[in-house]
């Protein structure tokens, strides 16, 4: 017998990691679709939007330019904005849609505080000093005449219009203040 012939019998098992297979084809297609409704779902956005999405420039440009094609044109330019994702890491662009569509936590907990703060103003008109003071750029007698409207239409049961005006009002106060806030954090980081 050969002193190698041991070898081929039964040996000490080698570690599993040794044997990882690569991803299916059918994995890699998955996850390429995934990163092309992803990229559907960008260039359904506005320039607005797309602009706050962190993207690399080359993708930037073939998402713009998706949003003027049509047809065969566009599912191509799709396919490509795809390839492009391959080559980025996905999450940061997710978590930023699932801003726009108010999914994250801190969207939630937002959407909740000034609703919150609407139900107050209905209840007691001195919330009007606590807006003031959060937003002092807020129009408070187009709040005041809003809440008089409100609670006409509760007392009344008609639609809730200017109850959802109120809302509005806050949220766009609330927007203005954030994107302020973005801009100096912005500001700040580029001095440093």
């Amino acid at each position: 017998m050969r002193p190698d012939s041991r070898r081929h019998g039964h040996s000490a098992p080698e570690d599993e990691d040794d044997f990882l297979e690569p991803p299916s084809k059918s994995s890699r297609k998955r996850d390429m679709q995934a990163l092309q409704d992803l990229g559907e779902q960008l260039v359904a956005l506005s320039p607005e939007r797309l602009k706050k999405v962190p993207l690399p420039e080359s993708l930037y440009d073939a998402i713009r330019a998706a949003q003027g094609f049509r047809m065969e044109a566009r599912r191509r330019q799709l396919q490509y904005i795809g390839k492009l994702m391959r080559k980025v890491d996905p999450a940061p662009i997710q978590a930023q849609l699932e801003a726009f569509a108010g999914n994250s936590a801190a969207e939630v907990a937002k959407m909740h505080r000034l609703e919150r703060l609407r139900e107050q103003l209905l209840e007691d008109e001195q919330t009007l000093g606590t807006i003031a003071e959060t937003w002092p750029e807020a129009d408070l007698q187009v709040l005041r005449t809003l809440r008089r409207n409100a609670l006409k239409e509760r007392e009344t049961a008609r639609p809730p219009k200017s109850f959802r005006e109120i809302y509005r009002v806050l949220r766009e106060l609330q927007d203005a203040q954030d994107a302020a806030e973005e801009a100096q954090e912005g500001e700040g980081a580029a001095e440093e």
